[in-house]
């Protein structure tokens, strides 16, 4: 098994996490209060999680606020839930001294 590339990097890893607790859309604000990253920061890493197709980004309008909402797809959870698979291997490996 090996780390996912995409996801494995620090504020997209925050990002997979909490979208795939959520089970619903999140809010970009929201996201970026958990991730810890600018708006343009956040932006691009959302751009290459879509590109994966790990996220769909909808953009709307509240009035006249506009407002992003981000919601983890079929194929970014399955990504998600392999990536933490192969993270507990690695932790399992780590504590037991299996070097392989």
């Amino acid at each position: 098994m090996e780390a996912n590339e995409i996801i494995h990097q620090t504020v997209r890893l925050k990002i997979m996490s909490a979208l795939n607790t959520a089970n619903e859309a999140m809010e970009f604000t929201r996201l970026k209060s958990l991730s810890g990253a600018t708006d343009g920061n956040l932006g691009s890493h959302l751009n290459t999680l879509e590109g994966a197709g790990y996220v769909t980004v909808e953009k709307d309008f509240v009035g006249k606020k506009p407002r992003t909402r981000v919601t983890i797809t079929k194929a970014g959870k399955q990504a998600f839930a392999r990536h933490v698979a192969y993270l507990r291997d690695v932790l399992e490996g780590a504590s037991t001294g299996d070097a392989s």
